[in-house]
């Protein structure tokens, strides 16, 4: 009699945990009853029929997936190899599970497409200056089919981009002769400045007498602190005045 008792509690219980099943946080569950979807239960201790009811977990947490590194050719035909990352989440279980085979797959696929596709409608320099503007049209083709898959795409990220050897060559000597040319602009804008203000110098020394005799007396002083290998000779303020005069008076 006691081993009956004993065998009816244990078929009470393992009937009763049967009933009772945990779905963790982070995570929905899909009921299937008699082989055909029946509702989503959310995290937490969940009710269901044994033997009748089955249940499938579903990730809904946000999810990092690798696009694999894709060869395409930009629109003025440069061949460059890109990579990226793709971020979603499942928002809708049922369809993601039932009304797609493998949504992972079809997100993968669509991706690499799609970062092909834009790739090939821009120009070498608009990737590699343009990089977010680019991932966020990406994003936004992949999105609009991932809808459908109950999947949402919160974000596309390139991450690598590769171009051939000859061509990081070409880019490096293009940026050289650009920082040159600007470097030569600035040097002519200085000596620009330069002459207006030595123009608006030589009008103010023309106009006091004694000035220039101090501007040359300044630059002994300047020239005479290393004398060495230098041949300093003094001549009066008003010598070329002086010689200008004769030379009209010659003439």
């Amino acid at each position: 009699m006691m081993y009956i008792f004993t065998f009816l509690v244990i078929v009470f219980l393992v009937t009763i945990f049967s009933f009772i099943k945990v779905v963790p946080e982070g995570y929905h569950g899909l009921v299937v009853r008699f082989g055909k979807y029946n509702r989503t239960i959310k995290p937490g201790l969940n009710l269901l029929i044994p033997f009748i009811e089955s249940i499938q977990r579903v990730d809904i947490r946000e999810q990092v997936m690798d696009i694999p590194t894709q060869e395409a050719i930009t629109i003025d035909n440069v061949s460059c190899m890109v990579d990226g990352i793709v971020r979603f989440k499942v928002v809708n279980p049922s369809i993601a599970i039932f009304k797609v085979q493998n949504y992972v797959n079809q997100i993968s696929a669509k991706s690499q497409t799609a970062l092909r596709d834009i790739i090939g409608s821009v120009t070498l320099d608009d990737l590699l200056s343009q990089r977010t503007q680019i991932a966020e049209q990406i994003k936004n083709i992949v999105d609009s089919a991932a809808d459908a898959w109950g999947v949402d795409i919160s974000a596309i990220e390139i991450q690598n981009i590769e171009i051939p050897a000859d061509m990081k060559r070409a880019m490096a000597q293009q940026a050289e002769a650009e920082r040159d040319r600007k470097a030569r602009i600035i040097k002519a804008e200085g000596e620009k400045e330069a002459a207006v203000k030595l123009g608006e110098a030589s009008i103010i020394l023309s106009k006091a007498p004694g000035a220039l005799a101090l501007r040359t007396l300044q630059t002994l002083k300047e020239i005479s602190a290393d004398p060495s290998e230098k041949i300093i000779i003094a001549m009066p303020s008003n010598f070329f005045d002086g010689a200008e005069g004769i030379i009209k008076h010659v003439k």
